[in-house]
C-alpha cells in the first residue's frame, strides 16, 4: 500500500483533511530547493514518546534553514495528538513535516508561505528480525563538513546521501550502511546513530557533524543509569575489529543490534540486549 492511501485522515495547515487530499503543487519550493524539515516520533500504548522534544527540534530545524513554522509548540503537539486519535492508533509512527510553498520559485525564501502537515500510521519494526542483528557495509558517501551543511537540522536535503547509501547497501545484500564523515571518521547509519561496546563501556561518535538524536541521548541516559561508562569521541574505521558489540539507535530503529560491518562480526550481546529492553520499558512506562 502506498503512503498516499495508507490512512483515513491527516492534519494539514490547521485542520484534519482526508488522507488522499494531502497534496502539494509541483512548483512547491520545498520540492525544488529542499526547504523542508521533518520529525519522526512513535506512539506506544496510546502515549507519544517525547513529543515536545521532537517538535521543539522541528521548530529549531526550520529556524536553522531560515523560516518559521506558523504554529506554536503547543499547537504542533495538539496536531500530532489529533492525527493519532483520528487514526485510532495505540501504537505507530508520527511524521510532522514543514515546507516552503509556492509563493516564489527562486533560490531565496523571503516572504514565502510555510505549510505544516502531520500524518500518523501503524508501523512496527523499522528493520525486519531486528534482534538478529544487521549486516552493514561502509557507505561511499560521507557526512559533510559542518560548515557546508546545517547538520543540527533534521532537514530533508541532508537525507539525499542517506537514501543513496542505503539503496546501494541493499543492492549489495546488506541491511544498511555505516557512514563516515568528511575526515574519514565513523559518523552514523543512514537514519540512526551508532554505538559500540568495548570492555563493558559504550563508545559512540561525537555528534559534531550529524544529528544528536533524541533516542541517542535517551540511550546514553539509560546506560549511565545502569552504571555503564559512555565515551563520546572520534572513532576511526580501523577500530571496528576491537569492539565486541554494536547497535543503532533512532526513533524508527529504536535499539537495533548490528552483527556485521564489512568483514567484522559482532555478537548480539548482553549490553545491547539490556539497553534494548530498558528502552522498550521506558517508552511504554
Amino acid at each position: 500500500m502506498g503512503f498516499d492511501t495508507r490512512g483515513n485522515k491527516l492534519w494539514m495547515d490547521g485542520q484534519l483533511i482526508d488522507w488522499t487530499a494531502g497534496h502539494v503543487h509541483v512548483l512547491t519550493h520545498g520540492l525544488h530547493y529542499a526547504s523542508s524539515v521533518f520529525e519522526g516520533t512513535r506512539v506506544y500504548d496510546g502515549k507519544i514518546f517525547k513529543l515536545s522534544e521532537h517538535n521543539q527540534r522541528l521548530i529549531k530545524s526550520a529556524k536553522i534553514l531560515g523560516f518559521d513554522i506558523p504554529y506554536t509548540l503547543d499547537e504542533i503537539n495538539t496536531a500530532c495528538q489529533q492525527a493519532v486519535a483520528v487514526e485510532g492508533l495505540s501504537s505507530g509512527y508520527i511524521r510532522p513535516v514543514a515546507w516552503c510553498g509556492t509563493d516564489k520559485m527562486a533560490i531565496d525564501r523571503d516572504g514565502i508561505d510555510v505549510h505544516l502537515a502531520v500524518a500518523a500510521w501503524a508501523w512496527g519494526n523499522y528493520f525486519d528480525n531486528k534482534m538478529r542483528g544487521l549486516k552493514l557495509c561502509l557507505a561511499d558517501w560521507r557526512r559533510p563538513d559542518p560548515i557546508t551543511a546545517p547538520y543540527e537540522a533534521k532537514a530533508a536535503g541532508l537525507y539525499m546521501i542517506c537514501s543513496m547509501s542505503k539503496s546501494a547497501a541493499q543492492a549489495k545484500g546488506c541491511d544498511d550502511a555505516l557512514m563516515l564523515d568528511w575526515r574519514g571518521q565513523i559518523a552514523e547509519g543512514t537514519g540512526a546513530n551508532v554505538f559500540f561496546v568495548r570492555d563493558g563501556a559504550l563508545h559512540t561518535p561525537s555528534p559534531d557533524c550529524f544529528l544528536n538524536g533524541i533516542t541517542r541521548q535517551t540511550v546514553i541516559g539509560l546506560a549511565r543509569d545502569k552504571g555503564l561508562e559512555v565515551v563520546e569521541r572520534a572513532i576511526t574505521p580501523d577500530e571496528l575489529p576491537s569492539f565486541s558489540e554494536a547497535f543503532f539507535t533512532g526513533t524508527a530503529a529504536e535499539v537495533t543490534p548490528i552483527r556485521q560491518i564489512e568483514q567484522t562480526q559482532y555478537q548480539v550481546g548482553q549490553i545491547t540486549h539490556g539497553l534494548a529492553e530498558d528502552y522498550d520499558r521506558l517508552v511504554r512506562s
